[in-house]
């Protein structure tokens, strides 16, 4: 017996809604790894040499949208420190605040902003929220980080989906870290952005010895660069990347290359990834601080690279000759290159959680798994009522 009409058609809504909520998982088991390829154009890939195609053996991939509480979550470390105006080269302290760093919800906004924090008004997408505060203390600014809990992290394509803020007076950041002479940085600083004259700056950086030497000023050196971006960073997300290669590192934004730098500067070294919202007073740099409460939005974080631990690299190995022993299809997987269009979901994940780790994965998948079949079961169900 069909439903009635109304219930059908309720129904139905539901059922496209549920479809659609289904996260954008591959299935492949990818045990030998992940191919990034380049896109850049024919023009671009002559002025700039290189290879067209890498593999990366590891991988992290946080969809922070669906995040409901960043503090469970141990891929990530909300970081509580302070940094003094010397140490920090500015007019006032740092104060970094795990309250600072919180998980906002992606259904629509929320009735009560202030539930969900200071300086975040719109939780439309989704994400962590990383505030940089308006109110000092201890003549200090309360201010944000979110470090990844890997540190082994070497060659790879990292990648962040973000939303920055656009109150004058802050610096957020998206950065591989080792130490302050190997570091790979895109840092913008809102002082900068002019929506009249359509000037939205970034700074992209790699802190070297030569920076040291400099007293930690990248600009002194051949390793930092300001590129304008074709957009407004402030009215959605976009994807910032950087190509951390053996011997260059290639900068973009919605997969659209912004520089390349190469040579000696290069890190050597492993190391992890950094989320920053900060601002001191430094008129040269950060300004501020903001005269109002100011937030950095992360809707996710894709990394694709290659593990400095000896026994991730061992089980890497093992697992994709297991699998090529099979004769497995997908155990290598295309990465496919975000653009402006889908920056704000970040397009195709493969699973969240390292491909050697089986019980994660599995999990992952029967998760992925029971959610589609049960919406393309309950698709039918309706379908058929109709």
């Amino acid at each position: 017996m069909a439903p009635p009409r109304g219930l059908g058609q309720l129904l139905g809504i539901l059922g496209l809604m549920l479809l659609a909520l289904v996260p954008h998982l591959v299935a492949a088991d990818c045990e030998c790894g992940f191919i990034a390829h380049s896109p850049l154009t024919q023009k671009q890939a002559q002025e700039h040499p290189g290879p067209d195609q890498l593999l990366f053996t590891s991988m992290l991939e946080s969809r922070f949208y669906d995040v409901q509480n960043i503090s469970r979550d141990g891929t990530w470390k909300r970081q509580q420190y302070n940094v003094s105006a010397r140490a920090g080269r500015g007019e006032y302290g740092k104060t970094f605040a795990t309250k600072n760093v919180y998980s906002v919800p992606q259904t629509g906004a929320v009735k009560d902003p202030s539930q969900l924090g200071a300086g975040y008004s719109d939780s439309t997408n989704g994400g962590i929220a990383l505030v940089v505060s308006s109110a000092l203390t201890n003549d200090s600014v309360p201010t944000a980080e979110l470090d990844s809990a890997r540190s082994d992290m070497t060659f790879g394509t990292y990648r962040a989906g973000i939303k920055l803020t656009p109150v004058n007076g802050t610096c957020a950041a998206f950065f591989w870290y080792f130490n302050d002479t190997q570091e790979i940085d895109m840092e913008f600083l809102s002082r900068e952005f002019d929506v009249a004259k359509q000037v939205f700056p970034v700074n992209l950086v790699i802190q070297s010895e030569a920076s040291m030497q400099a007293g930690y000023d990248a600009s002194k050196t051949g390793t930092f660069k300001v590129v304008n971006l074709a957009f407004d960073p402030t009215l959605d997300f976009h994807e910032y990347r950087f190509d951390f290669l053996q011997d260059r590192v290639r900068f973009y934004a919605d997969s659209r290359l912004l520089a390349e730098m190469n040579g000696t500067s290069v890190p050597t070294s492993p190391g992890h990834l950094i989320l920053q919202h900060w601002s001191n007073g430094n008129p040269l740099w950060s300004g501020g601080p903001p005269e109002e409460d100011a937030t950095m939005t992360v809707g996710y974080v894709k990394a694709y690279f290659n593990s400095s631990d000896a026994k991730v690299q061992s089980s890497w190995d093992s697992g994709c000759q297991k699998a090529l022993s099979k004769g497995s299809n997908d155990t290598v997987c295309e990465i496919p290159n975000v653009t402006a269009a889908n920056s704000s979901t970040g397009g195709t994940f493969f699973n969240t959680s390292d491909p050697n780790d089986t019980e994660k994965n599995n999990a992952v998948r029967l998760g992925s798994t029971w959610a589609t079949t049960a919406s393309a079961l309950l698709l039918m169900l309706v379908l058929t009522c109709l």
